[in-house]
Protein backbone atom coordinates (compact mmCIF):
# COMPACT_ATOMS: atom_id res chain seq x y z
CA UNK A 1 0.00 0.00 0.00
CA UNK A 2 1.27 3.44 -1.15
CA UNK A 3 1.53 6.09 1.54
CA UNK A 4 1.60 10.17 0.67
CA UNK A 5 2.54 12.20 3.09
CA UNK A 6 1.02 15.29 0.83
CA UNK A 7 -2.32 15.12 1.36
CA UNK A 8 -3.55 16.65 -2.26
CA UNK A 9 -1.64 13.21 -3.78
CA UNK A 10 -3.10 11.10 -1.80
CA UNK A 11 -6.30 12.14 -2.31
CA UNK A 12 -5.96 12.08 -6.43
CA UNK A 13 -5.00 8.25 -5.88
CA UNK A 14 -7.86 7.87 -4.15
CA UNK A 15 -9.76 9.17 -6.41
CA UNK A 16 -7.86 7.14 -9.28
CA UNK A 17 -8.45 3.84 -7.19
CA UNK A 18 -12.38 4.84 -7.08
CA UNK A 19 -12.43 5.93 -10.62
CA UNK A 20 -11.01 2.31 -11.68
CA UNK A 21 -13.42 0.48 -9.71
CA UNK A 22 -16.28 2.26 -10.59
CA UNK A 23 -15.50 1.80 -14.03
CA UNK A 24 -16.39 -1.58 -13.82
CA UNK A 25 -19.35 -0.82 -12.69
CA UNK A 26 -22.37 -1.72 -15.02
CA UNK A 27 -26.14 -1.70 -14.60
CA UNK A 28 -28.49 -3.57 -17.08
CA UNK A 29 -32.19 -2.77 -16.90
CA UNK A 30 -35.14 -3.63 -19.17
CA UNK A 31 -36.52 -0.70 -21.00
CA UNK A 32 -39.64 0.67 -19.44
CA UNK A 33 -37.96 0.06 -16.14
CA UNK A 34 -36.69 2.59 -13.71
CA UNK A 35 -32.99 2.79 -11.75
CA UNK A 36 -30.44 4.16 -9.74
CA UNK A 37 -27.40 5.11 -10.39
CA UNK A 38 -25.60 4.86 -7.33
CA UNK A 39 -23.31 8.62 -6.91
CA UNK A 40 -21.89 9.07 -3.03
CA UNK A 41 -19.51 12.16 -1.39
CA UNK A 42 -18.09 13.27 1.26
CA UNK A 43 -17.64 16.91 0.52
CA UNK A 44 -21.11 18.85 1.50
CA UNK A 45 -19.86 19.53 4.61
CA UNK A 46 -16.89 21.52 3.37
CA UNK A 47 -18.52 24.38 2.41
CA UNK A 48 -22.38 24.17 1.59
CA UNK A 49 -22.18 27.52 -1.22
CA UNK A 50 -19.47 26.33 -3.14
CA UNK A 51 -20.79 22.17 -3.04
CA UNK A 52 -21.05 21.44 -7.66
CA UNK A 53 -22.74 17.69 -9.01
CA UNK A 54 -23.03 17.34 -12.32
CA UNK A 55 -23.88 13.92 -13.87
CA UNK A 56 -22.71 13.58 -17.24
CA UNK A 57 -23.59 11.22 -20.01
CA UNK A 58 -20.69 10.53 -22.60
CA UNK A 59 -22.23 9.08 -25.81
CA UNK A 60 -18.54 8.85 -27.60
CA UNK A 61 -15.32 10.06 -26.97
CA UNK A 62 -15.76 13.15 -27.82
CA UNK A 63 -19.53 13.99 -27.26
CA UNK A 64 -20.79 14.31 -24.26
CA UNK A 65 -23.97 16.22 -22.95
CA UNK A 66 -25.20 17.34 -19.02
CA UNK A 67 -28.21 15.44 -17.60
CA UNK A 68 -28.46 17.13 -14.44
CA UNK A 69 -26.86 19.50 -12.21
CA UNK A 70 -26.50 21.36 -8.87
CA UNK A 71 -24.86 24.83 -8.71
CA UNK A 72 -25.08 27.74 -6.79
CA UNK A 73 -28.11 26.12 -4.56
CA UNK A 74 -30.04 25.20 -7.90
CA UNK A 75 -30.74 22.08 -9.51
CA UNK A 76 -31.12 22.28 -13.29
CA UNK A 77 -33.12 18.62 -14.58
CA UNK A 78 -33.87 19.93 -18.35
CA UNK A 79 -31.10 19.91 -19.50
CA UNK A 80 -31.61 17.97 -22.49
CA UNK A 81 -34.86 16.56 -24.12
CA UNK A 82 -34.32 13.28 -24.28
CA UNK A 83 -34.82 12.61 -20.61
CA UNK A 84 -36.62 15.83 -19.74
CA UNK A 85 -38.66 15.15 -17.04
CA UNK A 86 -37.40 11.45 -16.27
CA UNK A 87 -33.86 12.39 -14.77
CA UNK A 88 -33.68 13.27 -10.73
CA UNK A 89 -31.48 13.39 -7.64
CA UNK A 90 -33.15 10.08 -5.15
CA UNK A 91 -31.90 11.89 -2.26
CA UNK A 92 -30.24 14.77 0.06
CA UNK A 93 -27.72 15.20 -2.08
CA UNK A 94 -26.25 17.79 -0.26
CA UNK A 95 -25.79 15.45 2.83
CA UNK A 96 -23.12 13.03 0.57
CA UNK A 97 -26.22 10.91 -1.57
CA UNK A 98 -26.10 11.95 -4.91
CA UNK A 99 -27.58 9.47 -6.65
CA UNK A 100 -28.98 9.47 -9.88
CA UNK A 101 -32.67 8.52 -10.59
CA UNK A 102 -34.23 7.64 -14.34
CA UNK A 103 -37.73 6.30 -14.61
CA UNK A 104 -39.49 4.45 -17.67
CA UNK A 105 -35.79 3.68 -19.39
CA UNK A 106 -35.60 3.99 -23.46
CA UNK A 107 -32.79 2.56 -25.38
CA UNK A 108 -31.38 6.30 -26.01
CA UNK A 109 -30.64 6.51 -22.14
CA UNK A 110 -27.96 3.51 -22.59
CA UNK A 111 -24.57 5.06 -22.34
CA UNK A 112 -21.50 5.57 -19.79
CA UNK A 113 -23.00 7.63 -16.69
CA UNK A 114 -19.93 10.45 -15.09
CA UNK A 115 -20.86 12.35 -11.82
CA UNK A 116 -18.81 14.63 -10.64
CA UNK A 117 -18.74 16.18 -7.44
CA UNK A 118 -16.30 19.88 -6.64
CA UNK A 119 -16.35 21.54 -3.35
CA UNK A 120 -13.17 23.80 -1.71
CA UNK A 121 -11.11 22.97 -4.70
CA UNK A 122 -11.60 18.85 -3.88
CA UNK A 123 -12.93 16.23 -6.39
CA UNK A 124 -14.77 13.26 -6.13
CA UNK A 125 -16.55 11.15 -9.17
CA UNK A 126 -18.46 8.24 -10.09
CA UNK A 127 -18.06 5.86 -13.40
CA UNK A 128 -21.51 3.75 -14.25
CA UNK A 129 -21.93 1.72 -17.55
CA UNK A 130 -25.66 1.54 -18.30
CA UNK A 131 -27.12 -0.60 -20.41
CA UNK A 132 -30.56 -0.78 -21.94
CA UNK A 133 -32.20 -3.95 -23.08
CA UNK A 134 -35.71 -3.70 -24.82
CA UNK A 135 -37.53 -7.38 -25.36
CA UNK A 136 -38.96 -8.62 -28.29
CA UNK A 137 -41.84 -7.13 -30.03
CA UNK A 138 -45.00 -9.46 -30.41
CA UNK A 139 -43.78 -11.33 -33.28
CA UNK A 140 -45.94 -12.00 -36.85
CA UNK A 141 -46.91 -15.56 -37.80
CA UNK A 142 -47.73 -16.71 -41.38
CA UNK A 143 -47.73 -19.36 -44.16
CA UNK A 144 -45.99 -19.65 -47.03
CA UNK A 145 -46.65 -23.19 -48.70
CA UNK A 146 -49.73 -24.97 -49.94
CA UNK A 147 -52.02 -26.50 -47.81
CA UNK A 148 -52.37 -29.92 -49.08
CA UNK A 149 -51.19 -33.38 -48.21
CA UNK A 150 -48.01 -34.33 -49.51
CA UNK A 151 -46.87 -30.64 -49.87
CA UNK A 152 -44.37 -28.35 -48.09
CA UNK A 153 -45.44 -25.78 -45.99
CA UNK A 154 -42.97 -22.99 -44.31
CA UNK A 155 -43.90 -21.51 -41.15
CA UNK A 156 -42.37 -18.16 -40.70
CA UNK A 157 -42.13 -16.00 -37.37
CA UNK A 158 -40.24 -12.39 -36.60
CA UNK A 159 -40.16 -9.84 -34.76
CA UNK A 160 -39.82 -5.93 -35.69
CA UNK A 161 -38.11 -4.89 -32.60
CA UNK A 162 -35.95 -5.72 -29.50
CA UNK A 163 -32.31 -5.76 -28.25
CA UNK A 164 -30.39 -8.22 -30.51
CA UNK A 165 -29.53 -11.16 -30.20
CA UNK A 166 -32.92 -12.22 -30.20
CA UNK A 167 -33.42 -16.12 -30.30
CA UNK A 168 -36.76 -17.82 -31.66
CA UNK A 169 -38.28 -21.21 -31.03
CA UNK A 170 -41.53 -23.23 -32.91
CA UNK A 171 -43.79 -25.43 -30.79
CA UNK A 172 -46.83 -27.18 -31.07
CA UNK A 173 -49.69 -26.81 -28.94
CA UNK A 174 -52.12 -29.55 -27.98
CA UNK A 175 -55.98 -29.62 -27.00
CA UNK A 176 -55.08 -29.24 -24.00
CA UNK A 177 -52.85 -25.92 -24.54
CA UNK A 178 -49.48 -27.78 -23.72
CA UNK A 179 -46.46 -27.84 -25.86
CA UNK A 180 -45.54 -30.70 -28.18
CA UNK A 181 -42.29 -31.40 -30.00
CA UNK A 182 -42.50 -30.82 -34.15
CA UNK A 183 -43.54 -33.19 -36.26
CA UNK A 184 -40.34 -35.89 -36.88
CA UNK A 185 -40.64 -34.30 -40.92
CA UNK A 186 -39.83 -30.86 -39.93
CA UNK A 187 -36.52 -29.14 -40.36
CA UNK A 188 -35.16 -25.81 -39.22
CA UNK A 189 -33.32 -23.53 -40.90
CA UNK A 190 -30.31 -22.71 -38.98
CA UNK A 191 -29.09 -19.66 -40.46
CA UNK A 192 -32.45 -18.39 -39.65
CA UNK A 193 -34.58 -19.90 -36.68
CA UNK A 194 -37.61 -18.26 -37.47
CA UNK A 195 -38.26 -20.64 -40.14
CA UNK A 196 -39.37 -24.30 -40.33
CA UNK A 197 -40.30 -26.47 -43.14
CA UNK A 198 -42.99 -29.10 -42.62
CA UNK A 199 -42.38 -31.46 -45.29
CA UNK A 200 -44.51 -34.14 -46.17
CA UNK A 201 -47.44 -33.08 -44.87
CA UNK A 202 -50.41 -35.47 -43.77
CA UNK A 203 -53.65 -34.98 -41.38
CA UNK A 204 -51.14 -35.58 -38.06
CA UNK A 205 -49.79 -32.26 -39.10
CA UNK A 206 -52.66 -30.97 -38.56
CA UNK A 207 -53.40 -28.19 -35.35
CA UNK A 208 -51.65 -24.88 -33.63
CA UNK A 209 -48.27 -23.94 -33.90
CA UNK A 210 -46.52 -21.07 -31.61
CA UNK A 211 -43.49 -19.31 -32.41
CA UNK A 212 -41.58 -17.77 -28.91
CA UNK A 213 -39.31 -14.48 -29.61
CA UNK A 214 -36.84 -14.34 -26.34
CA UNK A 215 -33.64 -12.33 -25.69
CA UNK A 216 -31.69 -11.28 -22.45
CA UNK A 217 -35.16 -8.94 -21.34
CA UNK A 218 -37.70 -11.16 -22.11
CA UNK A 219 -40.12 -13.09 -24.49
CA UNK A 220 -43.09 -13.03 -27.14
CA UNK A 221 -45.34 -15.14 -28.75
CA UNK A 222 -47.63 -15.66 -31.32
CA UNK A 223 -49.84 -18.71 -32.89
CA UNK A 224 -51.08 -19.95 -36.15
CA UNK A 225 -53.23 -22.32 -37.08
CA UNK A 226 -52.17 -25.38 -39.80
CA UNK A 227 -55.24 -27.42 -41.18
CA UNK A 228 -54.08 -29.76 -44.04
CA UNK A 229 -56.39 -30.67 -46.51
CA UNK A 230 -57.31 -34.11 -49.10
CA UNK A 231 -56.58 -33.37 -52.49
CA UNK A 232 -59.68 -34.92 -53.69
CA UNK A 233 -61.66 -32.58 -51.09
CA UNK A 234 -60.14 -29.92 -52.83
CA UNK A 235 -61.17 -31.48 -56.23
CA UNK A 236 -64.66 -32.24 -55.59
CA UNK A 237 -65.06 -28.49 -53.65
CA UNK A 238 -63.70 -26.71 -56.88
CA UNK A 239 -65.98 -29.05 -59.02
CA UNK A 240 -68.85 -28.08 -56.64
CA UNK A 241 -68.14 -24.35 -57.82
CA UNK A 242 -67.84 -25.12 -60.94
CA UNK A 243 -70.86 -26.79 -61.87
CA UNK A 244 -72.74 -23.85 -59.39
CA UNK A 245 -71.60 -21.35 -61.69
CA UNK A 246 -72.37 -23.49 -65.12
CA UNK A 247 -76.38 -24.06 -63.45
CA UNK A 248 -76.36 -20.29 -62.71
CA UNK A 249 -75.32 -19.26 -66.67
CA UNK A 250 -77.97 -22.02 -68.27
CA UNK A 251 -80.44 -20.48 -65.58
CA UNK A 252 -79.55 -16.66 -66.81
CA UNK A 253 -79.90 -18.03 -70.40
CA UNK A 254 -83.31 -19.48 -69.85
CA UNK A 255 -84.49 -16.56 -68.53
CA UNK A 256 -83.27 -14.36 -71.12
CA UNK A 257 -84.33 -16.34 -74.15
CA UNK A 258 -87.74 -16.80 -72.27
CA UNK A 259 -88.22 -13.07 -72.11
CA UNK A 260 -87.05 -12.29 -75.79
CA UNK A 261 -89.94 -14.77 -77.17
CA UNK A 262 -92.51 -13.14 -74.94
CA UNK A 263 -91.21 -9.99 -76.54
CA UNK A 264 -90.87 -11.05 -79.92
CA UNK A 265 -94.66 -12.86 -79.37
CA UNK A 266 -95.94 -9.18 -78.68
CA UNK A 267 -94.41 -7.43 -81.09
CA UNK A 268 -95.70 -10.14 -83.63
CA UNK A 269 -99.49 -9.32 -81.70
CA UNK A 270 -99.11 -5.47 -81.91
CA UNK A 271 -97.59 -5.20 -85.92
CA UNK A 272 -100.48 -8.11 -87.25
CA UNK A 273 -103.79 -5.30 -87.59
CA UNK A 274 -101.05 -2.84 -89.73
CA UNK A 275 -100.07 -5.01 -92.35
CA UNK A 276 -101.40 -4.63 -95.76
CA UNK A 277 -102.49 -6.87 -98.25
CA UNK A 278 -100.73 -6.92 -101.86
CA UNK A 279 -104.18 -8.36 -103.65
CA UNK A 280 -106.56 -5.37 -102.26
CA UNK A 281 -106.00 -3.31 -105.60
CA UNK A 282 -109.24 -1.52 -106.41
CA UNK A 283 -110.74 -1.69 -109.93
CA UNK A 284 -110.82 1.64 -112.12
CA UNK A 285 -113.83 1.58 -114.01
CA UNK A 286 -117.80 0.58 -113.02
CA UNK A 287 -121.09 0.90 -114.25
CA UNK A 288 -123.58 2.58 -113.72
CA UNK A 289 -126.99 3.02 -115.04
CA UNK A 290 -128.79 5.29 -116.41
CA UNK A 291 -131.84 7.34 -114.75
CA UNK A 292 -133.48 6.99 -117.95
CA UNK A 293 -132.90 2.49 -117.77
CA UNK A 294 -134.47 3.05 -114.10
CA UNK A 295 -137.62 4.79 -115.27
CA UNK A 296 -138.34 2.27 -117.79
CA UNK A 297 -137.93 -0.50 -115.64
CA UNK A 298 -140.40 1.40 -112.97
CA UNK A 299 -142.59 1.13 -115.59
CA UNK A 300 -142.13 -2.66 -116.24
CA UNK A 301 -142.96 -3.88 -112.58
CA UNK A 302 -145.78 -2.77 -110.35
CA UNK A 303 -144.52 0.06 -107.98
CA UNK A 304 -141.13 0.85 -106.60
CA UNK A 305 -140.49 -2.58 -105.06
CA UNK A 306 -140.05 -3.91 -108.76
CA UNK A 307 -137.90 -1.19 -110.17
CA UNK A 308 -135.25 -1.98 -106.70
CA UNK A 309 -135.24 -5.62 -107.81
CA UNK A 310 -134.78 -4.87 -111.39
CA UNK A 311 -131.80 -2.72 -110.61
CA UNK A 312 -130.13 -5.20 -107.64
CA UNK A 313 -130.43 -7.78 -110.63
CA UNK A 314 -128.76 -5.58 -112.99
CA UNK A 315 -126.24 -4.75 -110.18
CA UNK A 316 -125.25 -8.06 -109.78
CA UNK A 317 -125.11 -8.95 -113.18
CA UNK A 318 -122.92 -6.33 -113.85
CA UNK A 319 -120.57 -7.15 -110.97
CA UNK A 320 -120.71 -10.39 -112.89
CA UNK A 321 -119.42 -9.36 -116.03
CA UNK A 322 -116.96 -6.78 -114.14
CA UNK A 323 -115.34 -9.52 -112.35
CA UNK A 324 -115.00 -11.62 -115.41
CA UNK A 325 -113.82 -9.40 -117.96
CA UNK A 326 -111.28 -8.42 -115.12
CA UNK A 327 -110.42 -11.25 -112.82
CA UNK A 328 -107.35 -9.59 -111.62
CA UNK A 329 -108.99 -6.49 -109.93
CA UNK A 330 -111.65 -8.45 -107.95
CA UNK A 331 -111.09 -7.25 -104.53
CA UNK A 332 -111.25 -9.99 -101.98
CA UNK A 333 -113.24 -8.40 -99.43
CA UNK A 334 -116.44 -8.45 -102.14
CA UNK A 335 -116.09 -12.18 -102.65
CA UNK A 336 -116.06 -12.81 -98.56
CA UNK A 337 -118.92 -10.15 -98.41
CA UNK A 338 -121.17 -12.57 -101.29
CA UNK A 339 -119.69 -15.70 -99.44
CA UNK A 340 -121.29 -14.02 -96.20
CA UNK A 341 -124.64 -12.91 -97.50
CA UNK A 342 -125.06 -16.81 -99.01
CA UNK A 343 -126.58 -15.13 -102.31
CA UNK A 344 -126.42 -17.72 -105.55
CA UNK A 345 -123.79 -16.34 -107.88
CA UNK A 346 -125.85 -15.27 -111.20
CA UNK A 347 -125.44 -16.58 -114.09
CA UNK A 348 -123.41 -14.89 -116.85
CA UNK A 349 -124.92 -12.25 -118.48
CA UNK A 350 -124.19 -11.03 -121.96
CA UNK A 351 -122.78 -7.46 -122.35
CA UNK A 352 -124.88 -6.85 -125.21
CA UNK A 353 -128.30 -7.67 -123.63
CA UNK A 354 -127.24 -5.52 -120.81
CA UNK A 355 -126.36 -2.36 -123.34
CA UNK A 356 -129.80 -3.25 -124.70
CA UNK A 357 -131.50 -2.36 -121.45
CA UNK A 358 -130.05 0.85 -121.57
CA UNK A 359 -126.99 0.29 -119.53
CA UNK A 360 -124.38 3.07 -119.86
CA UNK A 361 -120.78 2.44 -119.14
CA UNK A 362 -119.52 5.76 -116.35
CA UNK A 363 -115.98 5.66 -114.95
CA UNK A 364 -116.23 6.10 -111.09
CA UNK A 365 -113.64 6.98 -108.05
CA UNK A 366 -111.44 3.60 -107.11
CA UNK A 367 -112.71 3.84 -103.82
CA UNK A 368 -116.04 2.19 -105.02
CA UNK A 369 -114.12 -1.14 -105.55
CA UNK A 370 -117.14 -2.23 -107.77
CA UNK A 371 -119.47 -1.72 -110.70
CA UNK A 372 -122.37 -0.85 -109.68
CA UNK A 373 -125.92 -0.09 -112.04
CA UNK A 374 -128.22 2.21 -110.85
Amino acid sequence: MLLFKDTSLAYLYRAFLNLNTLAQTEFKRVAEENVTLPCHHRLGLLEQGSLDIEWLLHISETVQKAVITYSGGRVYDDLNEEQKGRVSFTSNFLAGDASLQIISLQSSDAGKYICKVKNAGQYEWARITLKVVEKPSKPKCWLEGELLEGKELSLQCRSASGTAPISYRWQRINEEDRAEHLPPTSRVNISNPGQVLLTNLTQMSTGLYQCIATNEAGQETCVVQVTVQHAQNISMIAGAVCGVVVGLSLLLLVVRLTIRRKEKKRYEEEEAPNEIREDAEAPKAHLVKPSSSSSGSRSSRSGSSSTRSTANSASRSQRTLSTEATPHLTPPQYSQREAEGKETEPKKVDYTNLMKMGATLVMVPAQSRAFQTV
